[in-house]
């Protein structure tokens, strides 16, 4: 599974770098920056991902994820290159019958391993997305905020906007983190839901008391 043994949430930063594009702050007009003075600052969205919480829980889910579907993916051909070796070694001496039995679960297994291939890709196709959807959902506002605050007049991607240099004065991704980090909240895991009823002394009171042992004479 080739695609799934490289790095899952690599996927999910290039993705944000290049749905980023450029964040537009378009403030009004100040004393430090009069009309028609273009201040242009730029940030690096591979920063955002690597080093904010919430980028950090949705790389980290991405790549349970495709742990999960490399680890199927280990078994599955390890059980069709087991069968593979056993036809080298066995096909001729048995029967007929049992050979073309072995040959056929061989090429079903080879069917439903790819089958599972693909619907992995798909999965964590879908699982990328989502977190994408989500960080840009929350990132976006605070680089507008950040931009706004700060006057700068457009924010661009660093790294994916054919930019060759920029002072590190006009990097905006360290007041982004810090924004980003202190006010958006990352989700708390669901609580595992109690059984209806549950209550610890309930089973003690319920209990029939043991019965008196009688004392010998």
């Amino acid at each position: 599974m080739k695609r799934m043994a490289l790095f899952a949430a690599a996927a999910l930063v290039a993705a944000l770098a290049q749905a980023q594009g450029t964040a537009a702050a378009a403030p009004a007009p100040t004393a430090d920056r009069p009309a028609g003075v273009q201040k242009i600052g730029v940030i690096n969205v591979e920063r955002l991902v690597q080093e904010s919480a919430l980028g950090k829980e949705a790389f980290n889910r991405v790549k349970r994820l495709n742990d999960q579907k490399k680890d199927e993916a280990d078994k599955l051909s390890k059980e069709l290159r087991d069968m593979e070796q056993k036809l080298a070694d066995q096909g001729s001496a048995l029967a007929d019958d049992k050979r073309e039995a072995l040959q056929k679960t061989y090429q079903e297994k080879a069917i439903a391993f790819k089958r599972f291939q693909d619907d992995a890709n798909r999965d964590l196709e879908t699982a990328q997305k989502k977190e994408l959807a989500d960080l840009e959902k929350r990132v976006f506002p605070v680089i507008n905020q950040v931009g706004k605050e700060k006057g700068f007049t457009i924010i661009l991607n660093k790294f994916q906007s054919g930019l060759v240099y920029a002072d590190d004065s006009v990097d905006v991704t360290d007041d982004v983190l810090k924004v980003f980090n202190t006010t958006v909240s990352v989700p708390k895991p669901a609580a595992a839901a109690a059984p209806a009823n549950a209550n610890p002394g309930a089973a003690a009171s319920k209990a029939p008391a043991p019965a008196p042992t009688k004392k010998p004479s």
